[in-house]
């Protein structure tokens, strides 16, 4: 286990140290965690070459619009309670291929609907009581099920996997098929006259909902629980994802793994939000931190949002007295949810 620096446990005092290792016991729960060998993962990419990788992520992130961009979905399957449609980006394993969503929809929501995209490893009831809070504030909600998880994964899997993972070109495709199924959710969202959309993602959710908001003028308000610059510096340093780590190490260093990974990274897009503001009109942004998170990092997460105010992007922050698990629990996930549930009634 990757012990906690002692001066930084100095630095947060009695009550951080509580936290860190409360943090810890409830990530000791999950005791199903396999570190996979290191692949580069080429196929995934359409590449022959690892030394092709840093050329391929330079001009996703250059042409980002064509990066995400995707096929209109045209077997969307409703049964009053889930939906159900192709995914945009088709991987190899069959039970990825086919999307998931919960549809909560609320009495009287003005046209105000929230995409909802849960964390890495999140069960299938994972955020149905975050979309019954919004409703409870007037607003509707689709949780998405994120590549890999409950429904979609492969039968060889326990967890989820094969989203972030020791193979550097799985992990590329599995998130930005992540982006195009969310944003082929909000067309979806759009086609039931829900015109103020949001879009509220958590950990691994966040990553993806940014993006996909940074891409689609039409979502107005983004809540990003748990925020990061980078989605390699989250997995090279966060407990969460210390067995990943395990898989990459010595076969790929942090910087290359940084900058293969870019365009599944938040930060490569803030300047083209500047440009999405420039030409819509602003993203309302809240950004959410843990104090005692361990698995986003608090100085990344501190990075983030200077890069945006450095920007004149604006956002709001709220930050809650925790870690990363000790979000989900009494009384952070109280505090945490009518946060984000009040920031989203009042902006959209």
């Amino acid at each position: 286990m990757r012990q906690t620096p002692g001066a930084a446990a100095q630095a947060v005092g009695l009550y951080g140290r509580l936290i860190w290792r409360w943090e810890h016991r409830l990530h000791q729960r999950a005791g199903d965690r396999v570190v996979r060998p290191f692949e580069w993962g080429l196929e995934w990419l359409g590449l022959n070459d690892p030394a092709e990788l840093s050329a391929y992520a330079g001009r996703a992130v250059e042409a980002s619009d064509e990066f995400f961009r995707y096929a209109p979905v045209s077997d969307y399957q409703f049964d009053g309670q889930w939906l159900r449609f192709s995914s945009p980006l088709p991987s190899r394993y069959p039970e990825n291929n086919l999307v998931h969503a919960r549809y909560f929809p609320a009495r009287k929501a003005g046209g105000r609907a929230v995409l909802v995209l849960p964390q890495w490893n999140a069960d299938e009831q994972g955020h149905m009581g975050l979309c019954r809070l919004l409703n409870a504030f007037g607003l509707s909600a689709l949780r998405l099920s994120m590549p890999y998880h409950d429904r979609r994964k492969p039968p060889e899997t326990e967890r989820a996997d094969y989203a972030v993972s020791a193979s550097v070109g799985r992990t590329v495709h599995a998130n930005r098929q992540a982006v195009m199924d969310a944003r082929a959710a909000l067309d979806w969202l759009a086609a039931r006259g829900y015109q103020r959309l949001g879009v509220l993602g958590t950990s691994l959710g966040s990553c993806i909902a940014f993006i996909a908001a940074v891409h689609d003028p039409r979502v107005r308000a983004g809540v990003f629980n748990h925020v990061s610059t980078y989605f390699a510096d989250v997995v090279w340093r966060g407990l969460s994802t210390e067995h990943v780590r395990a898989g990459l190490e010595g076969h790929v260093a942090l910087d290359d793994l940084r900058r293969f990974w870019a365009p599944i990274s938040p930060a490569s897009f803030v300047d083209r939000l500047a440009t999405r503001t420039a030409q819509v009109g602003p993203l309302r942004t809240l950004i959410v931190r843990a104090r005692y998170d361990l698995s986003f990092p608090p100085d990344l997460a501190s990075r983030f949002i200077g890069m945006l105010r450095e920007r004149g992007l604006p956002c709001r922050e709220m930050r809650l007295p925790c870690g990363h698990y000790t979000t989900g629990v009494n009384p952070f996930k109280w505090m945490d949810g009518l946060g984000m549930c009040r920031f989203l009634t009042r902006n959209l």
